[in-house]
């Protein structure tokens, strides 16, 4: 059986938290704010970044294109402090199959560009872009970060620079056993 904390969650997963919003609306900033803090707090946090246009880090005639070009499923181009995994998939991986396959060593992991998944979200918003919230009731919204507050009785709601109270909010539901 697995360990499952109070709240439900299978503890020898890493908790996943999604940063949400329409563009423009300062998630990346949001993001780079909370692994500050959390990782202040002495957590260590993963990324996962979806880019839905595709994205490449292998360019043409460097020695590990050549290698992915001559058939190679994957290759691993490794330096002193850091490591690049080159796979090709066969499809769009969800956040649960990303954790798993790679992400090894974290305590939490926070997404961005992933709009719609089961986990938990924040979403993020910037009410000068007049546009609807992404989140409705059913979509696993923990909280809302803006740049006015929004009175709603449905989640907490965070001034959007406020990363240390998001933080113990994250903290609070996820990491608090760890």
């Amino acid at each position: 059986m697995a360990n499952r904390s109070r709240l439900g969650y299978d503890l020898s997963m890493i908790p996943i938290v999604s940063i949400v919003g329409k563009s423009n609306s300062g998630k990346t900033t949001l993001i780079e704010k909370l692994i500050a803090e959390l990782t202040h707090r002495g957590f260590r946090v993963a990324t996962i970044k979806h880019n839905r246009h595709g994205f490449e880090i292998d360019h043409e005639g460097k020695d590990s294109w050549r290698h992915k070009h001559a058939g190679a499923v994957a290759t691993v181009v490794a330096s002193p402090g850091r490591v690049a995994l080159i796979e090709d998939t066969p499809g769009d991986y969800d956040l649960a199959e990303i954790r798993d396959r790679y992400i090894k060593n974290a305590d939490i992991i926070l997404a961005e560009g992933f709009k719609i998944n089961p986990h938990p979200k924040i979403e993020i918003y910037r009410t000068e872009l007049k546009r609807e919230r992404l989140c409705g009731p059913g979509d696993n919204l923990i909280a809302l970060a803006g740049d006015r507050l929004l009175p709603t009785a449905e989640v907490p709601c965070f001034d959007r620079d406020d990363a240390e109270g998001l933080a113990d909010l994250i903290v609070e539901r996820f990491l608090k056993e760890k």
